[in-house]
């Protein structure tokens, strides 16, 4: 059993990681806390996003939408491992399942895909890697997820919840591992106010803002916003992560790069938390906790916390 304190934290696909928490993981990790991720499907159907890449010069100039299409699947991995450093993961597992492709899309429907896989199978992988890396934090996606319903991203959140409770029970998966069980599982939150002070601080700095009228629109999830950690500090996780990700991150896109590190850690320095499930403590109410790891016993050869 490890002497650090550790984080596990699922993605459904290569650069979730970078857009979702890379702060708050370099973060933990600089304190000394052992960060994995899992990375549920290998983001086959991924378009390119970067439109550079097709300039003269570049990997995908000339490429026919299939020779494209097959050559960003291939660098996708690539792209993760690359990201995942820069972020500082001690470790990334790979679920194995196949990217489900956009709502609606043919790819739902693939054999292989993370969409079609059995919810029990699915949830016993994770299981597997939860008893093996044995984490006090279990970082996943929300329960509500109406602005941006993506199949996987669906599927991520089940088999996480799924995992938190059955990673405990020695009735489930007794043939996958000694049970363990977390204390804590946290959902990740899309921030109206955070959205607000992004906007806002663009048009002041930069006379324009990427972020049309459907942006907020997207239900607000604030008022469940439990746990705020500041990343002021670690915005280059998300920054270098990013473009890590060169095939799916355009270096030119506002939403991603219209503010420095610097503007962005001034004008909103958090990422946002919804507490789920505690078994070492009531959920706070409001966003009044500041640690994933408030009231979480320190093993024993590193000391409290």
């Amino acid at each position: 059993m490890s002497d650090r304190l550790t984080l596990l934290t699922v993605h459904a696909h290569p650069d979730d990681e970078a857009s979702k928490g890379a702060g708050t993981v370099a973060r933990y990790v600089a304190e000394g806390v052992r960060a994995v991720l899992v990375c549920c499907t290998g983001g086959e159907e991924g378009d390119l996003q970067n439109p550079t890449l097709r300039e003269p010069g570049q990997p995908f100039h000339g490429l026919t939408p299939e020779q494209e299409q097959r050559a960003v699947a291939a660098a996708r991995a690539g792209e993760l491992e690359a990201s995942a450093a820069i972020i500082g993961f001690d470790e990334v597992v790979l679920l194995g399942y196949r990217d489900s492709g956009m709502p609606d899309h043919h790819a739902n429907q693939h054999p292989e895909c993370f969409h079609m896989a059995d919810i029990d199978e699915a949830a016993g992988r994770l299981v597997e890697v939860v008893r093996r890396v044995r984490p006090q934090v279990l970082l996943t996606y929300g329960d509500d997820q109406r602005g941006y319903p993506h199949p996987d991203h669906l599927k991520v959140h089940d088999i996480s919840v799924l995992a938190f409770e059955r990673a405990g029970d020695p009735a489930w998966y007794p043939e996958l591992g000694e049970p363990f069980q977390p204390s804590k599982l946290y959902y990740s939150a899309w921030s109206r106010a955070r959205l607000v002070a992004v906007h806002e601080a663009l048009l002041e700095r930069r006379g324009e803002s990427p972020f049309e009228e459907a942006w907020f629109e997207r239900p607000d999830m604030d008022h469940r916003i439990t746990t705020k950690i500041d990343v002021g500090a670690f915005l280059w996780a998300r920054s270098g992560a990013l473009r890590a990700h060169a095939t799916q991150v355009d270096p030119t896109a506002g939403w991603w790069f219209g503010l420095s590190d610097d503007e962005l850690a001034e004008v909103y320095p958090w990422e946002d938390w919804i507490l789920a499930r505690s078994l070492v403590g009531p959920i706070p109410s409001g966003a009044d906790e500041t640690d994933l790891f408030a009231g979480i016993a320190v093993p024993s050869s590193v000391g409290d916390r």
